[in-house]
């Protein structure tokens, strides 16, 4: 699945989120704060179980952009509501549709469907016939 997200792409509207003026903590890549919204719903863990099944599993270390498994947790479940908060319904809408494009043109796709939802959007991955 990880590979059918255009990051880059997501990236680039995710960081214009932020002030330009680079003051405070700098955020979390999109992978990981989409990636770990992701595994939340699918698996539906709350906040804390996110953390803690992303650091047990260097699967979805991978799925969030890690690039080496780690024994820490990469965020504190706190983020989580930031991670929320960040994706507004038009940037999901946006996203899922860049999803989809990418599954039309992706032979890898071929069957994926899935659901993800954050409060009061839903992602739909389109299916392929």
């Amino acid at each position: 699945m990880a590979k059918l997200i255009p990051w880059d792409v997501i990236e680039d509207k995710y960081a214009s989120l932020f002030d330009k003026k680079n003051m405070g903590a700098p955020a979390k890549p999109v992978r990981m704060a989409l990636g770990a919204l992701i595994i939340k719903e699918k698996g539906g863990f709350s906040d804390e179980e996110v953390g803690e099944q992303i650091k047990e599993n260097p699967y979805l270390q991978y799925f969030i952009g890690l690039t080496e498994f780690q024994k820490d947790a990469p965020f504190d479940p706190s983020m989580m509501v930031h991670f929320r908060k960040r994706f507004n319904a038009q940037i999901m809408k946006e996203i899922n549709e860049l999803i989809c494009l990418g599954q039309e043109h992706n032979p890898l796709s071929v069957g994926l469907t899935g659901v993800v939802r954050v409060p009061g959007v839903t992602l739909f991955f389109k299916a392929k016939n």
